[in-house]
């Protein structure tokens, strides 16, 4: 167990991370003073706080020198504590230092919370107790003291900015496509945030990785941690890759086979992720056969290309979670049949002519929103029909009275939500509840 009695900490940040941080702190000893920049009103309720810890709203953070331990919550970007603190460990530091149980860590743009669910879901079946947690939603402190066998651990190029001696038994890096470039700058500054997971992995540990793409495919790796890729089309040796309705594993020269002829409609359009499951379990000996037993089941995720509801033959797909410019491409890859795309919201970077050269075979028109529609309506001249409509109550009413038998209306922003919502969830409810709306109308006609 982690040692902090007696200690003098700061948590930086009073979201979900930063008040289970600050808990555990306590718990475990420490002196804590937990600060928020934001005033009191905008907090959101901070009730379950040890009485313990000294709370303080609304004012700048205090001189981070003076404190043993920094814990930065993920939304404080690294330049705020990296230089000015003596020690600066996050939740899925202090996470790994407390926990004894192997941990699958998972990361990449897109896919995450899809992945640890499905590894959860999957562990489970194979008769493990595991648990998913992280940047998933549940803070990964919740899981110490817990009586698991396996963590499963999302964690965010956020996250990994402040880890130190993070060593995943397997971790995993599912793909890397332009997203934060407003914390990162760059994609090479947002793959190097990412390779921090496998920074302190070592011998008779594992890395999944994407083989369909070289930065991934090709990411150097500590000497002794076993490289697994998962590919559409394999002929690696030690890797994964699906053929009709079977996946195959291979690792160490030998090579097993699985049926996955009965997996739920939700797996089946999740291939890679699917794949990079299925290795990371295989990377901790566990039985495959089993797992897949719990993909027959197996729900997606809320606002991850979720069909809302078929109106006059007009499907309204809710893919709220394509909050970047690689997510909304997959999203338009996946869909079959003409779609209008309601895009927009707050542009976390990327080259928007690039998403529009790959959305023109699949785009029959763009209902533009938010705060950057006008910047998207200049990447889309001359190669996409759109116009400017505001907000998503707007998008799908205009969306009804344009769509034809067969098209698909597809919400896919690849934009941040922060514009007009507190998260993709609350705007995929919107468009969720505007569909409602729509197909109530319906009904009473």
């Amino acid at each position: 167990m982690i040692e902090l009695a007696g200690q003098n900490v700061l948590v930086l940040g009073l979201g979900l991370s930063g008040r289970s941080a600050a808990n555990f702190c306590a718990k475990q000893g420490a002196q804590v003073l937990a600060v928020d920049e934001r005033p009191e009103d905008k907090m959101p309720p901070l009730s379950g706080l040890s009485n313990e810890i000294e709370v303080r709203l609304g004012m700048p953070f205090p001189d981070l020198s003076g404190y043993d331990l920094v814990v930065p919550s993920p939304g404080i970007p690294a330049a705020r504590w990296q230089d000015s603190s003596q020690k600066a460990w996050g939740d899925i530091e202090l996470c790994y230092r407390a926990l004894s149980i192997p941990i699958i860590a998972v990361t990449g743009t897109n896919g995450k919370s899809t992945v640890v669910r499905m590894i959860e879901s999957m562990a489970r079946a194979a008769g493990l107790r595991a648990r998913a947690a992280g940047n998933v939603g549940i803070p990964a402190l919740e899981l110490v003291g817990a009586p698991l066998d396996l963590a499963i651990l999302e964690v965010s190029s956020f996250q990994l900015e402040s880890t130190d001696k993070f060593r995943p038994r397997v971790s995993v890096l599912l793909n890397l496509s332009p997203d934060h470039f407003d914390r990162h700058r760059d994609l090479e500054g947002y793959l190097a945030a990412k390779k921090r997971i496998f920074a302190r992995q070592g011998a008779g540990d594992s890395a999944i990785l994407n083989g369909d793409e070289s930065r991934v495919r090709d990411v150097p790796l500590p000497a002794g941690v076993e490289r697994l890729l998962f590919e559409r089309h394999s002929s690696a040796d030690d890797g994964a890759f699906m053929d009709g309705e079977k996946g195959f594993v291979r690792r160490g020269g030998s090579q097993q086979i699985v049926d996955l002829s009965g997996i739920s409609p939700a797996c089946a359009g999740q291939r890679e992720n699917l794949l990079a499951a299925l290795l990371a379990l295989a990377a901790i000996e566990v039985d495959l056969e089993l797992a897949a037993q719990a993909l027959v089941g197996f729900e997606g995720l809320p606002h991850r290309c979720e069909t809302v509801a078929e109106i006059r033959g007009v499907r309204y797909v809710d893919d709220s979670k394509a909050t970047n410019i690689g997510a909304a491409m997959h999203a338009l890859e996946t869909t079959s049949g003409p779609i209008i795309w309601i895009v927009g919201g707050r542009h976390k970077g990327g080259v928007l002519k690039t998403l529009a050269d790959h959305a023109k075979a699949h785009v029959r028109h763009a209902l533009l929103i938010g705060e950057a529609e006008s910047e998207f309506e200049a990447a889309f001249e001359g190669l996409i029909p759109c116009e400017c409509v505001g907000n998503i109550k707007n998008a799908v009413a205009k969306a009804a009275k344009i769509a034809t038998s067969g098209n698909v209306v597809l919400l896919a922003p690849a934009c941040a939500s922060f514009d007009q919502f507190e998260s993709f969830e609350e705007r995929g409810r919107c468009f969720q509840a505007a569909v409602q709306a729509l197909e109530s109308s319906e009904v009473r006609q």
